[in-house]
């Protein structure tokens, strides 16, 4: 299994995670749920130190029984859904250079780590994560299925927002680590609409700009209950032979 090699990190690395840190914790208190804010505060990330993986192991493991394991990148869905069902997320161990701040079409270490760890702390969240692994794993070599699971995984646990007491806050990790999506969508120029599986599993995502429509849950709990209608609607429409 791959290591994180922390030596190799260099002081480049270091620079660029420590100003996307300091810009995303600035812009975030406000925005960012309540259950990611408690969970940068549990994982104690630094702003002058790249996150070690053993020692947010340890957070997890105590809260949640998760933990990380590192990647050189992008995984093969069946490893990646293998892992999820073991309750092991993929993190990338390499950094975005300088020149890639605002933009960055693959995921590097800032968005798996400081994007996606913090919410591996709440337990619904991560149920929600291991029912979509196990759909996923039932039907992992019909790319059908597969299309239409990644449609959830991408408007959820990417690009979600979540109603709080105080107003709309943002959970998805495509959001809380980009500095120009995080005010985009709360602001008044997308659409935002209630969670619902039929109308995700119809909406193509984007990769190349922001979201055009977010959907709103009303709490993580509601990500979990929908596992089993998840279940059952992308197999309705496999069997229907209908594509989107």
């Amino acid at each position: 299994m791959m290591t994180q090699n922390y030596d190799q990190y260099t002081s480049t690395d270091q620079e660029v995670w420590q100003t996307l840190f300091d810009r995303q914790t600035h812009q975030l208190p406000g925005l960012a749920s309540t259950a990611f804010i408690n969970g940068v505060s549990d994982i104690g990330f630094k702003r002058d130190e790249i996150p070690r993986f053993s020692e947010i192991n340890k957070v997890l493991k105590e809260k949640t029984g998760w933990g990380i394991y590192a990647v050189p990148g992008l995984i093969p869905n069946r490893d990646f859904f293998e892992a999820l069902k073991h309750r092991l997320f993929p993190a990338t161990t390499w950094f975005r250079k300088p020149d890639q701040l605002d933009y960055l079409e693959e995921p590097d270490m800032f968005h798996d780590v400081f994007g996606h760890v913090p919410l591996l702390t709440n337990q619904p969240f991560c149920n929600y994560l291991t029912g979509l692994s196990k759909i996923a794993l039932d039907h992992i070599d019909n790319d059908d299925a597969i299309e239409l699971i990644s449609r959830l995984y991408w408007y959820t646990v990417e690009f979600g927002l979540i109603k709080e007491p105080s107003g709309l806050k943002i959970y998805g990790s495509g959001i809380l680590s980009s500095a120009g999506e995080s005010p985009f969508s709360l602001s008044d120029k997308p659409k935002r609409v209630e969670f619902s599986v039929d109308d995700i599993l119809r909406t193509p995502y984007i990769k190349d700009r922001f979201q055009e429509k977010y959907w709103v849950i009303q709490s993580y709990d509601d990500l979990y209950s929908s596992v089993p209608e998840i279940r059952e609607k992308i197999e309705a429409l496999l069997k229907t032979g209908v594509r989107f």
